[in-house]
């Protein structure tokens, strides 16, 4: 295989060779929970089990205990719900259009963003089932008809589309997932000295032998999920957003809301990526595999994907002003100037002001700004979710019914709650489950490793230096290579 130019920045720093690899990638497993995991598992745990205090709340109680009103009939719960599914959707994004695209960075951080999809489906399927209120009626909602006579309540209803585009969406993104994991279970297996931890990893490896024939049947069956999980991520929130768009309610029925959600859903998603990614290669000592060079190419796609949203917005806007309609023209100036003025500035400055400093190369590349951006663009995503819905229910045509919406404990509690589902969750994943794709980083060592890189470039320029001897893992021993070693 060939080495890629010197001039692109390598994806795997430091002299690696395979065995190298698949020690460092494994270390987390087979060591023992250090005390900053037990902390952190603890803190979410709590957090967990609060939200699961406060579902039991809601639901011995009824829809009653949350803020909800007579005029603001959607709230926290589906605001929530709906920036859970944008999270969801750079795992998706990285495994599937990018692999297909034959993007190698991808390789470093798709395997915990895959992770992250299938975490944030879960905490954001919670969000409808118990909007219900009398959650013990949810099959109503399953498809099934003519099961019942004439019997069909809310046949119509979008959430009905929602149960079919969030199923097929986990299923898929499941299969992705556990399909890419199946060679580094493996590699975990016959690495194992535990007894009980050998059977485990036996038995989720699917007797996995690295056969030919298995690596044949892994890539045609990744290539064809990835085939199907493409259109999953412009039709799952564009789903979501018909939610919206098909209703007659100022500032919602507009045919700009399915490209402008998905948007927006992969420029959320792929800062929660960054977020966790960034705390993943501190903590686990895995920069020699995250490198600034992949967050770069992250921040890149969330300066497109920013700009983006703030076009949307921008037409949001000339769509109120063009269309002459005083109550459409009415809903974006409350959004503005209303009562809830600062959820929509704060979801323009960290949505459209703030990505654009991404433009500058020091700042694209730096950690502590990525990290820092990352949490604020996921916040002002938020603030997004909550202007669309709160800010066009809460004013309607009868000044009379207006009101002002806010959250009570138990709805708090409940989004706290899935926060520490979500990071319990990929806590325990991390300390299972290879975070980092090896068999993916293996396959592209040699092409972009730096020790590699740097080999092929004194093999090319110097082929007849009479100090440069390869070593047997192929890198160059010359007396001007001061390679890192990691």
């Amino acid at each position: 295989m060939k080495a890629e130019s010197i001039i692109r920045d390598p994806l795997v720093l430091g002299n690696k060779d395979y065995h190298q690899v698949s020690v460092d990638l494994t270390k987390p497993i087979e060591d023992k929970p250090t005390r900053e995991w037990l902390i952190a598992i603890s803190i979410t745990s709590v957090l967990m089990t609060f939200g699961l205090f406060c579902i039991f709340w809601e639901v011995w109680f009824g829809v009653g205990t949350w803020g909800l009103n007579r005029t603001v009939g959607w709230g926290w719960d589906i605001t929530n719900f709906v920036w859970w599914i944008g999270i969801g959707h750079a795992g998706t994004l990285i495994s599937a259009i990018l692999l297909l695209f034959r993007q190698k960075w991808r390789t470093a951080v798709n395997r915990s963003a895959e992770a992250m999809t299938i975490f944030a489906v879960i905490c954001a399927g919670l969000f409808p089932v118990f909007h219900m209120g009398r959650v013990w009626l949810i099959f109503f909602n399953l498809p099934y008809p003519n099961s019942r006579g004439p019997l069909w309540p809310n046949f119509n209803s979008p959430l009905l589309w929602d149960v079919f585009a969030i199923s097929t969406y986990f299923t898929v993104s499941l299969l992705f997932w556990y399909t890419g994991l199946i060679p580094d279970l493996a590699l975990v297996r016959d690495r194992a000295t535990n007894k009980l931890r050998k059977v485990a990893y036996t038995i989720l490896s699917f007797g996995w032998t690295g056969s030919a024939k298995h690596w044949q049947r892994h890539e045609s069956l990744s290539l064809v999920l990835a085939g199907i999980s493409t259109p999953l991520v412009l039709s799952v929130h564009t789903i979501v957003s018909f939610d919206f768009a098909t209703s007659v309610i100022p500032g919602w029925h507009t045919t700009i809301f399915p490209p402008y959600f998905v948007a927006g859903a992969i420029f959320s998603g792929f800062a929660m990526v960054l977020t966790l990614l960034i705390i993943t290669r501190r903590v686990l000592h895995l920069e020699d595999y995250i490198t600034i060079g992949h967050m770069e190419s992250m921040n890149k796609i969330i300066v497109l994907t920013g700009s983006i949203v703030g076009s949307a917005y921008l037409t949001e806007l000339f769509t109120a002003w063009y269309s002459q309609n005083l109550y459409e023209q009415y809903a974006f100036m409350n959004r503005a100037m209303g009562p809830y003025w600062w959820s929509y500035w704060g979801m323009m400055t960290c949505n459209v002001i703030s990505p654009q400093l991404f433009w500058f190369p020091k700042l694209r590349r730096s950690v502590w700004f990525t990290f820092f951006m990352s949490i604020v663009i996921n916040c002002g995503m938020w603030f997004e979710r909550f202007v669309i819905i709160v800010t066009s229910l809460h004013r309607d045509y009868l000044p009379s019914s207006w009101s002002y919406y806010s959250p009570t404990w138990v709805e708090i509690g409940m989004f706290l709650g899935t926060m520490g589902l979500f990071l319990t969750a990929f806590l325990v994943f991390a300390k299972t489950m290879p975070v980092i794709a090896i068999a993916e980083i293996k396959a592209i060592l040699k092409s972009s490793g730096e020790a590699q890189k740097i080999a092929s470039s004194h093999m090319t320029f110097e082929p007849h230096h009479p100090q440069a001897q390869p070593s047997v893992r192929g890198v160059v021993h010359h007396p001007d290579n001061h390679s890192n070693n990691g």
